[in-house]
């Protein structure tokens, strides 16, 4: 069974396609089982959830349920939180219910949010491995391959015991965040990454088509029972060596 789906598109194309594809994996979510639960991600992503979604006129924003598949640990008025954007640029647009919009408590100290934030992420549907299934997640790739808070080389690519964990060395400012971690990503129903430009175009070859002895977090993501979707441009995917 394929792991992975490629998408490459003109670069107008991708975020209707995207946008596409989130709804109808939402409706059929919400005719399955009356809810759609999904993990969010900030940067490009976000922008193109918040701008293509909301013009999707029929989309029952009353049974979905947001969380976030990582997030910085600072207060809600910062520039850096994640929750902040998706609050400004969605709740005003659709009938999402703002307590379904799942944010962490960045009151408490760093280890007691991932524990906080896990717990309100355990009211997901368990599946057969015990953890919770997201119908869909939301994921981002950065210039050096990570995804999620889970950089290339750190401690916490190989955490099994924790849905969310802290990290307070972020390599990528702000350090202290909290992220999902392989064990409940792998288990999701659907995944997705999207990425645009000529310069995600070598780490894409890598992550897609490398073989390497230490997989970068990107290429991590293996999916148990789904596939990884990617939606690329044409220029991201000029390094890229298979016909997809």
């Amino acid at each position: 069974m394929a792991s992975k789906k490629v998408h490459i598109l003109e670069d107008s194309e991708v975020p209707s396609a995207v946008c596409s594809f989130i709804a109808e994996l939402s409706r059929n979510a919400v005719q399955e089982k009356g809810k759609f639960c999904i993990g969010v991600s900030g940067g490009s992503a976000a922008k193109i959830f918040c701008n293509g979604l909301s013009t999707i006129g029929d989309l029952q924003w009353d049974k979905w349920h947001i969380y976030f598949c990582d997030e910085r640990v600072v207060d809600f008025d910062n520039a850096d939180s994640t929750y902040k954007f998706y609050k400004e640029n969605l709740l005003g647009k659709v009938s999402l219910p703002e307590s379904q919009l799942y944010a962490i408590d960045p009151s408490l100290p760093l280890e007691d949010v991932a524990k906080d934030y896990a717990k309100k992420i355990d009211a997901i549907q368990k599946g057969e491995s015990g953890l919770p299934v997201f119908d869909l997640l939301i994921l981002g790739m950065g210039p050096d391959g990570h995804t999620c808070s889970l950089f290339p080389g750190h401690k916490l690519l190989d955490e099994t015991s924790l849905t969310v964990a802290p990290i307070r060395d972020s390599p990528k400012p702000p350090p202290c965040r909290v992220t999902l971690t392989f064990p409940v990503i792998n288990v999701a129903k659907s995944a997705l990454f999207i990425s645009m430009g000529a310069s995600k175009a070598e780490m894409l070859a890598r992550v897609l088509e490398g073989n390497e002895c230490e997989p970068l977090p990107a290429a991590r993501v293996q999916l148990t029972n789904g596939l990884v979707h990617w939606f690329l441009d044409k220029a991201a995917a000029t390094q890229l060596k298979a016909k997809y």
